[in-house]
Protein backbone atom coordinates (compact mmCIF):
# COMPACT_ATOMS: atom_id res chain seq x y z
CA UNK A 1 0.00 0.00 0.00
CA UNK A 2 3.00 2.28 0.21
CA UNK A 3 3.07 2.32 -3.58
CA UNK A 4 -0.54 3.54 -3.52
CA UNK A 5 0.57 6.59 -1.52
CA UNK A 6 3.21 7.32 -4.18
CA UNK A 7 0.40 7.68 -6.72
CA UNK A 8 -0.90 10.68 -4.77
CA UNK A 9 2.21 12.65 -5.75
CA UNK A 10 3.24 14.15 -9.06
CA UNK A 11 3.36 13.22 -11.88
CA UNK A 12 0.48 10.81 -11.16
CA UNK A 13 -1.55 13.29 -9.07
CA UNK A 14 -4.16 10.87 -7.73
CA UNK A 15 -4.28 13.05 -4.61
CA UNK A 16 -7.11 11.22 -2.89
CA UNK A 17 -5.17 7.95 -3.04
CA UNK A 18 -3.42 9.23 0.08
CA UNK A 19 -6.56 8.60 2.14
CA UNK A 20 -6.97 4.83 1.56
CA UNK A 21 -3.18 4.34 1.77
CA UNK A 22 -3.02 5.97 5.20
CA UNK A 23 -6.22 4.25 6.30
CA UNK A 24 -4.73 0.86 5.43
CA UNK A 25 -1.55 1.61 7.36
CA UNK A 26 -3.39 2.81 10.47
CA UNK A 27 -5.69 -0.22 10.43
CA UNK A 28 -2.69 -2.53 10.02
CA UNK A 29 -1.10 -0.99 13.14
CA UNK A 30 -4.17 -1.59 15.32
CA UNK A 31 -3.76 -4.53 17.73
CA UNK A 32 -0.11 -5.01 16.76
CA UNK A 33 2.89 -5.18 19.03
CA UNK A 34 5.45 -2.38 18.50
CA UNK A 35 7.73 -4.84 16.69
CA UNK A 36 4.94 -6.02 14.39
CA UNK A 37 3.82 -2.44 13.70
CA UNK A 38 7.41 -1.48 12.89
CA UNK A 39 7.60 -4.30 10.35
CA UNK A 40 4.32 -3.19 8.76
CA UNK A 41 5.61 0.38 8.63
CA UNK A 42 8.89 -0.73 7.11
CA UNK A 43 7.19 -2.69 4.34
CA UNK A 44 4.93 0.31 3.70
CA UNK A 45 8.01 2.53 3.52
CA UNK A 46 9.75 0.19 1.07
CA UNK A 47 6.75 0.51 -1.25
CA UNK A 48 6.51 4.29 -0.82
CA UNK A 49 10.17 5.15 -1.30
CA UNK A 50 10.93 2.32 -3.70
CA UNK A 51 8.29 3.62 -6.10
CA UNK A 52 8.84 7.26 -5.18
CA UNK A 53 12.61 7.87 -5.24
CA UNK A 54 13.84 5.19 -7.65
CA UNK A 55 15.21 8.05 -9.77
CA UNK A 56 18.23 8.20 -7.44
CA UNK A 57 19.55 5.34 -9.58
CA UNK A 58 19.65 7.62 -12.64
CA UNK A 59 21.75 10.19 -10.82
CA UNK A 60 24.21 7.62 -9.44
CA UNK A 61 24.50 5.46 -12.57
CA UNK A 62 23.96 7.70 -15.57
CA UNK A 63 25.72 10.81 -14.29
CA UNK A 64 27.63 9.71 -11.19
CA UNK A 65 29.61 7.17 -13.14
CA UNK A 66 28.85 4.15 -10.93
CA UNK A 67 28.30 0.75 -12.49
CA UNK A 68 24.75 -0.62 -12.54
CA UNK A 69 25.32 -2.99 -9.60
CA UNK A 70 26.82 -0.34 -7.32
CA UNK A 71 24.15 2.20 -8.32
CA UNK A 72 21.40 -0.35 -7.69
CA UNK A 73 22.79 -1.30 -4.28
CA UNK A 74 23.16 2.34 -3.24
CA UNK A 75 19.59 3.08 -4.35
CA UNK A 76 18.30 0.09 -2.38
CA UNK A 77 20.30 1.27 0.63
CA UNK A 78 18.75 4.73 0.46
CA UNK A 79 15.24 3.30 0.08
CA UNK A 80 15.89 1.00 3.02
CA UNK A 81 17.10 3.89 5.18
CA UNK A 82 14.11 6.12 4.45
CA UNK A 83 11.72 3.19 4.99
CA UNK A 84 12.91 3.16 8.60
CA UNK A 85 10.84 6.26 9.31
CA UNK A 86 7.39 4.70 8.73
CA UNK A 87 8.76 1.78 10.77
CA UNK A 88 9.65 4.08 13.67
CA UNK A 89 6.22 5.70 13.40
CA UNK A 90 4.57 2.28 13.53
CA UNK A 91 6.52 1.15 16.60
CA UNK A 92 5.53 4.29 18.50
CA UNK A 93 1.96 4.31 17.16
CA UNK A 94 1.38 0.76 18.44
CA UNK A 95 1.81 2.04 22.00
CA UNK A 96 -0.60 4.92 21.45
CA UNK A 97 -3.17 2.64 19.84
CA UNK A 98 -3.47 0.74 23.12
CA UNK A 99 -5.37 3.73 24.48
CA UNK A 100 -9.10 3.31 24.94
CA UNK A 101 -9.72 6.89 23.81
CA UNK A 102 -10.54 6.97 20.09
CA UNK A 103 -10.01 10.68 19.45
CA UNK A 104 -6.74 10.62 21.37
CA UNK A 105 -5.58 7.72 19.20
CA UNK A 106 -6.47 9.58 16.02
CA UNK A 107 -4.87 12.88 16.95
CA UNK A 108 -1.80 11.49 18.68
CA UNK A 109 -0.87 9.14 15.83
CA UNK A 110 -1.47 11.90 13.27
CA UNK A 111 0.84 14.18 15.30
CA UNK A 112 3.40 11.39 15.55
CA UNK A 113 3.35 10.94 11.76
CA UNK A 114 4.17 14.57 11.00
CA UNK A 115 6.75 14.82 13.79
CA UNK A 116 8.67 11.92 12.26
CA UNK A 117 8.27 13.56 8.85
CA UNK A 118 9.69 16.77 10.29
CA UNK A 119 12.73 14.99 11.73
CA UNK A 120 13.33 13.25 8.40
CA UNK A 121 12.57 16.30 6.31
CA UNK A 122 14.41 19.03 8.15
CA UNK A 123 17.00 17.68 10.57
CA UNK A 124 18.44 14.30 9.64
CA UNK A 125 21.42 14.67 7.27
CA UNK A 126 20.34 18.25 6.54
CA UNK A 127 16.85 17.07 5.64
CA UNK A 128 15.17 15.00 2.94
CA UNK A 129 11.54 16.20 2.68
CA UNK A 130 10.57 14.19 -0.42
CA UNK A 131 7.19 12.41 -0.32
CA UNK A 132 5.88 14.21 2.73
CA UNK A 133 2.14 13.59 2.53
CA UNK A 134 1.06 17.24 2.46
CA UNK A 135 2.66 17.84 -0.95
CA UNK A 136 0.18 15.42 -2.50
CA UNK A 137 -2.74 17.66 -1.53
CA UNK A 138 -2.20 20.73 -3.73
CA UNK A 139 -5.35 19.96 -5.71
CA UNK A 140 -7.59 19.11 -2.73
CA UNK A 141 -9.43 21.38 -0.26
CA UNK A 142 -6.70 20.75 2.34
CA UNK A 143 -4.34 23.01 0.38
CA UNK A 144 -6.39 25.93 1.70
CA UNK A 145 -4.64 25.43 5.05
CA UNK A 146 -1.14 26.00 3.60
CA UNK A 147 -1.03 29.76 4.35
CA UNK A 148 -2.19 28.97 7.92
CA UNK A 149 -0.21 25.92 9.03
CA UNK A 150 2.20 24.91 6.25
CA UNK A 151 3.02 21.41 5.11
CA UNK A 152 3.15 19.82 8.55
CA UNK A 153 -0.23 21.23 9.49
CA UNK A 154 -1.72 19.91 6.25
CA UNK A 155 -0.03 16.56 6.81
CA UNK A 156 -1.57 16.37 10.28
CA UNK A 157 -5.07 17.15 8.97
CA UNK A 158 -4.74 14.59 6.17
CA UNK A 159 -3.52 11.86 8.53
CA UNK A 160 -6.16 12.69 11.15
CA UNK A 161 -8.88 12.55 8.49
CA UNK A 162 -7.76 9.11 7.32
CA UNK A 163 -7.36 7.75 10.85
CA UNK A 164 -10.74 9.08 11.97
CA UNK A 165 -12.40 7.30 9.06
CA UNK A 166 -10.83 4.02 10.20
CA UNK A 167 -12.05 4.52 13.76
CA UNK A 168 -15.50 5.35 12.44
CA UNK A 169 -15.63 2.25 10.23
CA UNK A 170 -14.44 0.15 13.17
CA UNK A 171 -17.29 1.69 15.22
CA UNK A 172 -14.89 3.09 17.78
CA UNK A 173 -16.05 6.60 16.92
CA UNK A 174 -19.73 7.56 16.61
CA UNK A 175 -20.42 7.85 12.85
CA UNK A 176 -21.86 11.33 13.24
CA UNK A 177 -18.76 12.59 15.05
CA UNK A 178 -16.38 11.11 12.51
CA UNK A 179 -18.37 12.41 9.55
CA UNK A 180 -18.74 15.90 11.04
CA UNK A 181 -15.00 16.06 11.74
CA UNK A 182 -14.17 15.05 8.17
CA UNK A 183 -16.63 17.49 6.62
CA UNK A 184 -15.53 20.33 8.91
CA UNK A 185 -11.84 19.94 8.05
CA UNK A 186 -12.29 19.51 4.32
CA UNK A 187 -15.06 22.10 4.08
CA UNK A 188 -12.99 24.67 5.96
CA UNK A 189 -10.06 23.96 3.64
CA UNK A 190 -12.24 24.58 0.62
CA UNK A 191 -13.39 27.91 2.04
CA UNK A 192 -9.83 28.95 2.95
CA UNK A 193 -8.80 28.51 -0.69
CA UNK A 194 -10.92 31.60 -1.44
CA UNK A 195 -9.05 33.80 1.06
CA UNK A 196 -6.33 36.11 -0.27
CA UNK A 197 -3.70 36.56 2.42
CA UNK A 198 -1.33 38.97 0.65
CA UNK A 199 -1.72 42.07 -1.52
CA UNK A 200 -0.13 43.71 -4.55
CA UNK A 201 2.52 46.34 -3.75
CA UNK A 202 3.47 47.46 -7.24
CA UNK A 203 2.83 47.29 -10.96
CA UNK A 204 3.33 43.94 -12.75
CA UNK A 205 6.86 43.16 -13.87
CA UNK A 206 7.80 41.19 -16.97
CA UNK A 207 10.15 38.27 -16.39
CA UNK A 208 11.74 35.83 -18.83
CA UNK A 209 12.99 32.42 -17.72
CA UNK A 210 15.70 30.72 -19.78
CA UNK A 211 15.76 26.93 -20.10
CA UNK A 212 19.10 26.07 -21.72
CA UNK A 213 18.52 22.31 -21.87
CA UNK A 214 22.20 21.41 -21.54
CA UNK A 215 22.62 17.66 -21.09
CA UNK A 216 24.18 16.76 -17.77
CA UNK A 217 26.79 14.65 -19.51
CA UNK A 218 27.85 17.76 -21.50
CA UNK A 219 27.41 20.45 -18.85
CA UNK A 220 30.87 20.46 -17.28
CA UNK A 221 32.99 19.46 -20.27
CA UNK A 222 35.61 22.19 -20.89
CA UNK A 223 35.08 21.79 -24.63
CA UNK A 224 31.40 22.74 -24.24
CA UNK A 225 31.80 25.79 -22.01
CA UNK A 226 31.83 28.40 -24.77
CA UNK A 227 28.91 26.73 -26.57
CA UNK A 228 26.90 26.82 -23.35
CA UNK A 229 27.64 30.50 -22.75
CA UNK A 230 26.78 31.30 -26.36
CA UNK A 231 23.43 29.50 -26.08
CA UNK A 232 22.37 31.40 -22.97
CA UNK A 233 23.48 34.69 -24.45
CA UNK A 234 21.51 34.12 -27.66
CA UNK A 235 18.37 33.15 -25.74
CA UNK A 236 18.75 36.21 -23.52
CA UNK A 237 19.22 38.70 -26.35
CA UNK A 238 15.71 37.92 -27.61
CA UNK A 239 14.22 39.35 -24.40
CA UNK A 240 15.87 42.67 -23.63
CA UNK A 241 12.32 44.07 -23.34
CA UNK A 242 11.79 42.16 -20.07
CA UNK A 243 12.29 43.71 -16.65
CA UNK A 244 14.27 40.68 -15.46
CA UNK A 245 15.75 37.55 -17.03
CA UNK A 246 16.51 34.45 -14.95
CA UNK A 247 18.93 31.64 -15.81
CA UNK A 248 18.89 28.20 -14.13
CA UNK A 249 21.24 26.73 -11.52
CA UNK A 250 24.92 26.80 -12.56
CA UNK A 251 23.92 27.90 -16.05
CA UNK A 252 27.47 29.25 -16.27
CA UNK A 253 29.67 26.14 -16.00
CA UNK A 254 32.74 27.95 -14.70
CA UNK A 255 33.88 29.83 -11.63
CA UNK A 256 33.07 33.51 -11.55
CA UNK A 257 36.72 34.58 -11.73
CA UNK A 258 37.22 32.53 -14.91
CA UNK A 259 34.48 34.26 -16.90
CA UNK A 260 34.25 37.70 -15.32
CA UNK A 261 36.39 39.68 -17.78
CA UNK A 262 35.34 38.19 -21.11
CA UNK A 263 31.73 37.27 -20.34
CA UNK A 264 30.15 38.64 -17.16
CA UNK A 265 31.37 42.25 -17.46
CA UNK A 266 30.14 42.68 -21.08
CA UNK A 267 26.88 40.93 -20.14
CA UNK A 268 26.36 43.29 -17.21
CA UNK A 269 27.01 46.27 -19.48
CA UNK A 270 24.36 45.06 -21.94
CA UNK A 271 21.90 44.54 -19.11
CA UNK A 272 22.43 48.11 -17.88
CA UNK A 273 22.13 49.43 -21.43
CA UNK A 274 18.72 47.78 -21.82
CA UNK A 275 17.69 48.49 -18.21
CA UNK A 276 17.21 44.80 -17.52
CA UNK A 277 18.21 42.84 -14.43
CA UNK A 278 19.86 39.50 -15.07
CA UNK A 279 19.77 36.70 -12.50
CA UNK A 280 22.44 34.12 -13.33
CA UNK A 281 23.92 31.17 -11.45
CA UNK A 282 27.47 29.86 -11.22
CA UNK A 283 30.00 28.48 -8.74
CA UNK A 284 32.07 31.06 -6.88
CA UNK A 285 35.27 30.88 -4.86
CA UNK A 286 35.67 31.86 -1.24
CA UNK A 287 38.69 31.84 1.01
CA UNK A 288 41.24 29.11 0.45
CA UNK A 289 39.64 25.96 -0.95
CA UNK A 290 36.13 27.16 -0.07
CA UNK A 291 33.60 27.49 -2.88
CA UNK A 292 29.87 28.10 -3.18
CA UNK A 293 26.87 27.35 -5.35
CA UNK A 294 25.77 30.92 -6.07
CA UNK A 295 23.30 33.25 -7.76
CA UNK A 296 24.53 36.58 -9.16
CA UNK A 297 22.48 39.61 -10.19
CA UNK A 298 23.73 41.82 -13.02
CA UNK A 299 22.26 45.15 -14.07
CA UNK A 300 21.07 47.82 -11.66
CA UNK A 301 22.93 46.07 -8.84
CA UNK A 302 25.52 43.32 -8.71
CA UNK A 303 25.20 41.07 -5.70
CA UNK A 304 25.74 37.41 -4.79
CA UNK A 305 23.68 34.85 -2.90
CA UNK A 306 25.41 31.66 -1.72
CA UNK A 307 23.34 28.52 -1.29
CA UNK A 308 22.71 27.87 2.40
CA UNK A 309 20.89 24.51 2.59
CA UNK A 310 23.20 22.06 0.86
CA UNK A 311 22.25 18.69 -0.63
CA UNK A 312 23.82 15.80 1.33
CA UNK A 313 25.81 13.36 -0.81
CA UNK A 314 25.55 15.82 -3.69
CA UNK A 315 27.10 19.10 -2.57
CA UNK A 316 28.76 17.89 0.60
CA UNK A 317 29.49 14.57 2.30
CA UNK A 318 27.91 13.96 5.73
CA UNK A 319 28.95 11.09 8.00
CA UNK A 320 32.61 11.57 7.23
CA UNK A 321 34.91 9.72 6.88
CA UNK A 322 32.62 6.74 6.23
CA UNK A 323 30.63 8.30 3.37
CA UNK A 324 33.74 9.57 1.62
CA UNK A 325 35.38 6.16 1.88
CA UNK A 326 32.34 4.39 0.38
CA UNK A 327 31.98 6.83 -2.49
CA UNK A 328 35.69 6.76 -3.24
CA UNK A 329 35.50 2.97 -3.31
CA UNK A 330 32.91 3.00 -6.08
CA UNK A 331 34.49 6.06 -7.72
CA UNK A 332 31.62 8.56 -7.59
CA UNK A 333 32.89 12.17 -7.65
CA UNK A 334 30.82 14.61 -5.59
CA UNK A 335 31.10 18.26 -4.69
CA UNK A 336 32.29 19.69 -1.40
CA UNK A 337 30.58 23.08 -1.34
CA UNK A 338 30.48 25.43 1.64
CA UNK A 339 27.17 26.74 2.94
CA UNK A 340 26.30 30.42 2.75
CA UNK A 341 25.08 32.37 5.79
CA UNK A 342 21.60 31.79 7.21
CA UNK A 343 20.64 35.38 6.46
CA UNK A 344 21.98 37.14 3.39
CA UNK A 345 20.99 40.45 1.87
CA UNK A 346 18.07 39.93 -0.51
CA UNK A 347 18.84 40.17 -4.20
CA UNK A 348 16.80 42.55 -6.39
CA UNK A 349 15.50 42.28 -9.94
CA UNK A 350 12.76 44.15 -11.76
CA UNK A 351 12.85 46.80 -9.07
CA UNK A 352 11.90 44.52 -6.17
CA UNK A 353 13.71 42.27 -3.68
CA UNK A 354 13.16 38.52 -3.87
CA UNK A 355 13.93 35.39 -1.85
CA UNK A 356 16.48 33.22 -3.64
CA UNK A 357 16.37 29.43 -3.47
CA UNK A 358 18.84 27.23 -5.29
CA UNK A 359 17.73 23.73 -6.25
CA UNK A 360 16.15 21.90 -3.36
CA UNK A 361 16.21 24.89 -1.00
CA UNK A 362 12.66 25.40 -2.25
CA UNK A 363 11.72 22.19 -0.39
CA UNK A 364 12.03 23.92 3.01
CA UNK A 365 9.28 26.25 4.15
CA UNK A 366 11.35 27.64 7.02
CA UNK A 367 14.15 28.49 4.56
CA UNK A 368 11.80 30.75 2.59
CA UNK A 369 10.04 32.16 5.67
CA UNK A 370 13.23 33.72 7.08
CA UNK A 371 13.07 36.75 4.78
CA UNK A 372 9.75 36.51 2.98
CA UNK A 373 8.34 39.58 4.79
CA UNK A 374 10.89 41.75 2.97
CA UNK A 375 10.52 40.05 -0.43
CA UNK A 376 8.04 40.71 -3.23
CA UNK A 377 8.41 37.31 -4.89
CA UNK A 378 10.48 34.10 -4.90
CA UNK A 379 13.07 32.94 -7.43
CA UNK A 380 14.09 29.31 -7.68
CA UNK A 381 16.93 28.17 -9.93
CA UNK A 382 17.32 24.43 -10.40
CA UNK A 383 19.08 21.76 -12.41
CA UNK A 384 17.07 18.51 -12.28
CA UNK A 385 18.86 17.09 -15.33
CA UNK A 386 20.57 14.72 -12.87
CA UNK A 387 17.38 12.65 -12.74
CA UNK A 388 16.48 12.39 -16.42
CA UNK A 389 12.92 11.82 -17.59
CA UNK A 390 11.65 10.55 -14.24
CA UNK A 391 9.09 11.58 -11.64
CA UNK A 392 11.68 13.65 -9.73
CA UNK A 393 11.32 16.97 -11.64
CA UNK A 394 7.54 16.79 -11.19
CA UNK A 395 7.81 16.02 -7.47
CA UNK A 396 10.25 18.89 -7.09
CA UNK A 397 7.84 21.21 -8.89
CA UNK A 398 5.08 20.15 -6.48
CA UNK A 399 7.21 21.30 -3.56
CA UNK A 400 7.97 24.64 -5.21
CA UNK A 401 4.27 25.24 -5.70
CA UNK A 402 3.69 24.74 -1.98
CA UNK A 403 6.19 27.51 -1.17
CA UNK A 404 4.21 29.96 -3.31
CA UNK A 405 0.97 28.92 -1.62
CA UNK A 406 2.38 29.10 1.92
CA UNK A 407 3.79 32.60 1.43
CA UNK A 408 1.22 34.17 -0.89
CA UNK A 409 3.94 35.11 -3.38
CA UNK A 410 4.57 34.51 -7.07
CA UNK A 411 7.38 32.04 -7.62
CA UNK A 412 9.44 32.04 -10.82
CA UNK A 413 11.37 28.86 -11.50
CA UNK A 414 14.16 28.58 -14.06
CA UNK A 415 15.54 25.10 -14.65
CA UNK A 416 18.10 23.60 -17.00
CA UNK A 417 15.87 20.90 -18.51
CA UNK A 418 12.54 21.47 -16.73
CA UNK A 419 10.21 22.04 -15.05
CA UNK A 420 10.53 25.80 -15.82
CA UNK A 421 7.39 27.66 -14.77
CA UNK A 422 5.60 30.66 -13.30
CA UNK A 423 3.61 29.83 -10.16
CA UNK A 424 0.84 32.07 -8.78
CA UNK A 425 0.34 32.85 -5.06
CA UNK A 426 -2.42 30.24 -4.89
CA UNK A 427 0.03 27.53 -5.98
CA UNK A 428 -1.38 27.18 -9.49
CA UNK A 429 0.87 27.00 -12.54
CA UNK A 430 0.39 30.06 -14.76
CA UNK A 431 2.84 29.01 -17.49
CA UNK A 432 5.10 26.02 -17.92
CA UNK A 433 7.78 25.18 -20.48
CA UNK A 434 7.97 21.67 -21.97
CA UNK A 435 10.67 19.42 -20.57
CA UNK A 436 13.94 18.79 -22.40
CA UNK A 437 13.58 21.66 -24.85
CA UNK A 438 15.76 24.71 -25.39
CA UNK A 439 13.35 27.57 -24.83
CA UNK A 440 12.38 30.70 -22.95
CA UNK A 441 9.23 31.44 -21.01
CA UNK A 442 7.91 34.96 -20.44
CA UNK A 443 5.12 36.18 -18.19
CA UNK A 444 4.22 39.04 -15.87
CA UNK A 445 4.04 38.70 -12.11
CA UNK A 446 2.70 41.04 -9.46
CA UNK A 447 5.01 42.04 -6.58
CA UNK A 448 3.25 41.01 -3.37
CA UNK A 449 3.42 42.28 0.20
CA UNK A 450 1.99 41.14 3.50
CA UNK A 451 2.72 37.98 5.45
CA UNK A 452 0.56 34.87 5.72
CA UNK A 453 -0.10 33.44 9.20
CA UNK A 454 2.19 30.48 8.50
CA UNK A 455 5.04 32.71 7.33
CA UNK A 456 4.67 34.63 10.57
CA UNK A 457 4.55 31.72 13.03
CA UNK A 458 6.63 29.01 11.28
CA UNK A 459 6.77 25.28 11.94
CA UNK A 460 7.78 25.47 15.61
CA UNK A 461 4.59 27.22 16.67
CA UNK A 462 2.50 24.93 14.45
CA UNK A 463 3.93 21.92 16.29
CA UNK A 464 3.52 23.59 19.65
CA UNK A 465 -0.17 24.20 18.90
CA UNK A 466 -0.68 20.61 17.73
CA UNK A 467 1.03 19.16 20.81
CA UNK A 468 -1.02 21.40 23.09
CA UNK A 469 -4.22 20.36 21.31
CA UNK A 470 -3.46 16.65 21.78
CA UNK A 471 -2.63 17.17 25.48
CA UNK A 472 -5.83 19.14 26.05
CA UNK A 473 -7.82 16.47 24.24
CA UNK A 474 -6.23 13.77 26.35
CA UNK A 475 -7.01 15.68 29.53
CA UNK A 476 -10.59 16.25 28.40
CA UNK A 477 -11.14 12.58 27.60
CA UNK A 478 -9.86 11.63 31.06
CA UNK A 479 -12.49 13.74 32.81
CA UNK A 480 -15.65 12.06 34.13
CA UNK A 481 -18.83 12.83 32.21
CA UNK A 482 -20.23 14.87 35.11
CA UNK A 483 -17.15 17.12 35.15
CA UNK A 484 -17.42 17.65 31.39
CA UNK A 485 -21.04 18.69 31.73
CA UNK A 486 -20.17 21.19 34.47
CA UNK A 487 -17.39 22.70 32.40
CA UNK A 488 -19.64 23.01 29.35
CA UNK A 489 -22.37 24.68 31.43
CA UNK A 490 -19.87 27.22 32.71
Amino acid sequence: MGMLLTLAFAPYDFAYAALPALMFLYRAWVMRTPRQAALVGYLFGLGLFGAGIWWVFISIHDFGGADALSAGLLTLLLVGIWALFPAITGALAARILNSQLAWVRVMAVALLWVMVEYFRGYWLLNGFPWLQIAYSQLQTPLSGFAPLVGVYGIGFLLAASAFALVEMLDRKLPPLQGLLFFLLIWGAGGWLKTVQWTNAIGAPIKITLVQGNIGQEQKWLPSQKLNTLKRYLQLTEQHWDSDAIVWPETAIPAFMDEVKAFFLDPLAAKAREHQVDLVVSLPTSGQGDEYFNSVLTLGETQRLYHKNHLLPFGEYLPLQPLSGWVLDLIQIPLGNFAAGDDRQTLLRAGGFPFVTTICYEDAFGEQVNKQIADAAYIVNVTNDAWFGDSSQPHQHMQMARMRALETGRYLVRATNTGVTAFIAPDGSIRKQAPLFTTTTLTDTIVPMGGVTPYSRIGDNLVFAALILMVLVLYGWEQLPITSKRLLLQE
